[in-house]
């Protein structure tokens, strides 16, 4: 079954850097759309960075230009880097797989997640 699980998270302050990895299993890896969702303490979930089979990307406005989605095939493994962290950015950050390669933002149209793992940025 599918199982991504993963790392990275932990607290920085404002102007700092992570980078969060997610490494996957039970399925074909480079066939899935993968990307890259937070939720902050009441608030809805909401998508951050995708990246489909053909390498295509999507991010939110609010991370344009301060993080990077990628992945490694032979490695299983999805990434974010963050850059220019900002508390607005504080959250838990979860990991999502979907064979639909067509798929954006939207995190309801994700089947498989992972248990996510907290970001927290201090001004």
């Amino acid at each position: 079954q599918v199982q991504l699980v993963e790392s990275g998270g932990g607290s920085v302050q404002s102007g700092g850097s992570l980078r969060l990895s997610c490494a996957a299993s039970g399925y074909t890896y480079s066939r899935y759309c993968m990307g890259w969702f937070r939720q902050a303490p009441g608030k809805e979930r909401e998508g951050v960075a995708r990246i489909n089979k053909y390498g295509s990307t999507t991010y939110a406005d609010s991370v344009k230009g301060r993080f990077t989605i990628s992945q490694d095939n032979v490695k299983k493994t999805l990434y974010l880097q963050m850059n220019s962290l900002k508390p607005e950015d504080t959250a838990m950050y979860y990991c999502a797989a979907d064979p639909k390669w067509w798929l954006l933002l939207r995190p309801n149209d994700y089947n498989y997640w992972g248990q996510g793992t907290q970001v927290t940025v201090s001004s």
